[in-house]
């Protein structure tokens, strides 16, 4: 797998985070213990979320992320699935600095398309320390950059008109997108406090937008007997697709008992929506599980750990890094039965120039199941596809503890 390193990333930069990474400072973005908070600003049940505010940036608190993932097709009908993660991370140090240099606050940010006509996940990362107006986040509103890679918000009337814009630059992709809500922003957990363990002060405030319209521009650059096009030459492919956005912010996200997580985003072809995801102990149980069903007609409904079942079905190992991850799953939410199916298998994201760590992110369908079959029916009816969405699969490589 290429991975790619901006060119303007200074070297200064590098050493800086290097640093911090090998004396323990910083923290996987979301990955803090409730044990190791700081004076960070701590998440709790009684804060309600409101908006726009709370569309922006909180830089009182340890992490934070804005997360789209989606599906694209272009006007040949050829489907790949698209990702891109803005992370804020407040490193603990250089607060009475009142130098605009002090690394306060540090971005990182992946992109990747899941293209099933290359051999592996085309992706890209970027870090850098918040300086504006090279990197910043702002408070007020979604709008977040590193260099040209940008995601903003522009309001349209109000938090239920509005849309978003992404672009990226990578070295063997770009895209530019425009993606519109279908609705407002979707609270998860209890209002917006989202639990990760029997524990509460293991959570996070956290919001999705589902169903969001997705129109824009993709280019690919294409490779073949050694040689490499510039994205200059690449056609533009105008694409169109549905799309996800997360937004979530922490100060102790993982608990101490966790290995990683496995989390689904899914918008489903009735109009409705399923988040759901496990933090997930060392020896593969569940230690917590919670989740949001959106059905059209009927009310929200909040998911516990005794609603949600997720059990592995097939494996994939990384030709690369050896790691073995479950890349077909069965989803049990008490009578519906789903099966996640990968766009590809090969969609492992290495990011440890960034975030120094590697994890599984890729596109999947999702079908229904039917009822269980008698023993004495050999054949069993085809699943039908009832929705579409992103599967990521974090702590199989190793255990989410650093940067």
């Amino acid at each position: 797998m290429t991975r790619h390193r901006h060119p303007r990333l200074p070297h200064l930069l590098t050493a800086l985070l290097t640093t911090l990474l090998t004396a323990g400072i910083l923290t996987l973005p979301g990955l803090a213990a409730a044990t190791d908070v700081g004076n960070f600003a701590p998440v709790t049940p009684d804060r309600a979320l409101s908006f726009p505010r709370d569309f922006g940036a909180h830089p009182d608190y340890r992490t934070e992320w804005w997360y789209i993932t989606g599906w694209l097709t272009d006007a040949q009908g050829r489907e790949r699935g698209f990702q891109v993660t803005f992370f804020r991370s407040a490193t603990g140090i250089g607060a009475d600095n009142p130098s605009r240099f002090a690394p306060r606050q540090l971005l990182l940010a992946h992109a990747a398309i899941a293209d099933p006509g290359s051999d592996h996940l085309r992706h890209a990362e970027r870090a850098a320390r918040v300086l504006p107006p090279l990197t910043g986040a702002e408070p007020t509103d979604t709008q977040v950059w590193i260099g040209d890679w940008t995601l903003r918000r522009t309001p349209n009337g109000g938090s239920s008109e509005d849309t978003y814009r992404t672009r990226i630059e990578a070295d063997d992709f770009a895209f530019d997108l425009t993606l519109t809500p279908a609705g407002p922003p979707v609270l998860n957990g209890q209002a917006g406090f989202s639990q990760k363990s029997p524990n509460p002060q293991d959570a996070s405030h956290y919001y999705s937008r589902p169903q969001l319209e997705v129109t824009g521009e993709l280019r690919l650059v294409a490779t073949g007997n050694g040689s490499e096009k510039g994205k200059g030459n690449s056609p533009a492919h105008r694409v169109t697709g549905r799309a996800w956005l997360d937004h979530e912010w922490s100060t102790a996200y993982l608990p101490e008992q966790a290995q990683g997580w496995d989390w689904i985003g899914i918008n489903l072809h009735d109009g409705g929506s399923l988040m759901a995801y496990r933090m997930r102990r060392a020896d593969d149980s569940t230690l917590w599980a919670g989740g949001t069903l959106l059905r059209p007609g009927q009310p929200k409904r909040v998911l516990g750990p005794d609603e949600i079942c997720f059990t592995p079905r097939r494996h994939w190992q990384s030709p690369r890094t050896g790691t073995r991850y479950p890349v077909e799953w069965t989803l049990e939410i008490d009578d519906l039965r789903l099966r996640l199916r990968p766009l590809m298998d090969d969609q492992e994201l290495d990011s440890r120039r960034s975030t120094q760590t590697i994890y599984w992110e890729g596109a999947v369908r999702v079908l229904k199941e039917g009822a269980a079959q008698d023993s004495a029916v050999e054949t069993k009816p085809e699943p039908t596809e009832i929705g579409r969405g992103y599967l990521e699969m974090t702590g199989y490589w190793q255990r989410q503890s650093s940067l």
